[in-house]
């Protein structure tokens, strides 16, 4: 592996938030994308090289993450070297011990991480998922933006209509209705539109009980849904072991899960069929790579949380990465979306994180706080 062989001494850390409004009405069981809010950190070397990263919330928080950010973590990385990543990873995080494991600490974390493999990234120019693993160039992609739970069953099988009509392999959609029966009926006229050759996979944002999971999981067995992610709350392991056992479905979990030890519970427990890990949420990539890696010894496959531009690398880095969520939050900030082709998602081949920033159009939305 090509790594750089001088040092990479941070000279300059800077945070900064964008607010990005969805660009479409987005509902699921319990909440409404209102807004993300893009928590940025640059840091800059002695030498001038420069990496961005990232980390987002949906809406709330993301002024907790930037405080964080400037008080407690980035005056702790001046004169710091860039390439010892899980050395200054493991310094912030016990700097801030006392407010982990949990998501502000772990999104602030993420910020930092993603900055840091950038610049490892570039100084090496290699892509990241070259870098971090190399496995494959591409990953099956999936829609999401189509299966929002406001949408008529009228426009839930236009999108699904167009979805199989670009050739993807795969079709998200929201449940929460008031009756179990209305989100089958949904899930029914999807199936029949995409036919035996599209996955369906069905999304209840932590919203149900372990008897409404169970009797929702039953119904949609003879509709062969591919997963039923997060049906339960999220701190409910026992209850997700016990679904996943009653259930041929594969349940799907981890974008509301923050740290390597809470996905190891889980997959012990035989409680995750699909590890749906989000490197923002999870801490950033270095973590996010362990977590993959921890699913792979448990056999389980890896279909990441939102954050598509970030993602389809590391997706396409490790062995068991399943699957890219196609939400394209991010355009506005970028100056062009994700490559599909034949229904995968192509992992960039530019040196770093691969995501091509627009530079302008950041500064435009950066936010004043």
């Amino acid at each position: 592996m090509q790594v750089a062989s001088a040092p990479l001494v941070i000279a300059r850390a800077e945070a900064f938030i964008c607010d990005l409004p969805p660009a479409r009405v987005r509902w699921d069981a319990v909440q409404s994308f209102t807004n993300q809010e893009t928590v940025f950190v640059e840091i800059e070397t002695v030498d001038g090289q420069l990496g961005l990263g990232y980390a987002y919330t949906i809406g709330t928080g993301g002024r907790a993450v930037l405080e964080l950010l400037r008080r407690d973590l980035l005056p702790l990385l001046a004169g710091e070297d860039a390439r010892r990543i899980e050395q200054i990873w493991s310094r912030l995080f016990w700097s801030t011990h006392a407010t982990a494991v949990g998501p502000i600490t772990s999104l602030a974390l993420a910020a930092v991480d993603t900055a840091l493999w950038d610049l490892r990234c570039l100084a090496a120019d290699l892509p990241l998922w070259v870098l971090a693993g190399g496995s494959k160039d591409r990953v099956p992609v999936y829609d999401t933006e189509g299966g929002w739970l406001q949408l008529t069953v009228e426009e839930l099988v236009a999108e699904a209509e167009a979805t199989a009509a670009r050739g993807w392999s795969g079709f998200k959609m929201k449940v929460g209705k008031p009756s179990a029966l209305e989100d089958v009926e949904r899930i029914a006229a999807v199936r029949e539109t995409l036919g035996k050759h599209v996955n369906v996979m069905v999304d209840a944002n932590q919203s149900l009980t372990w008897p409404e999971a169970a009797r929702l999981a039953r119904l949609l067995e003879p509709l062969d849904v591919y997963w039923l992610e997060e049906p339960l709350p999220a701190e409910d392991m026992t209850g997700h072991a016990r679904l996943a056992a009653s259930t041929s479905i594969p349940i799907a979990v981890g974008e509301s899960l923050y740290s390597p030890s809470h996905f190891r519970e889980y997959l012990c427990a035989g409680a995750a069929g699909i590890v749906q890990v989000d490197a923002a949420r999870i801490g950033g990539i270095t973590p996010w790579l362990k977590t993959a890696h921890l699913a792979e010894a448990f056999n389980v496959k890896v279909a990441p949380h939102f954050l598509m531009e970030l993602h389809v690398s590391l997706a396409a880095a490790v062995p068991n990465g399943a699957y890219v969520e196609h939400i394209p939050q991010l355009a506005p900030l970028t100056l062009n979306g994700l490559e599909v082709r034949d229904g995968n998602a192509i992992a960039p081949s530019e040196p770093g994180l691969g995501i091509p920033w627009d530079r302008a159009a950041i500064e435009r939305a950066r936010a004043q706080s």
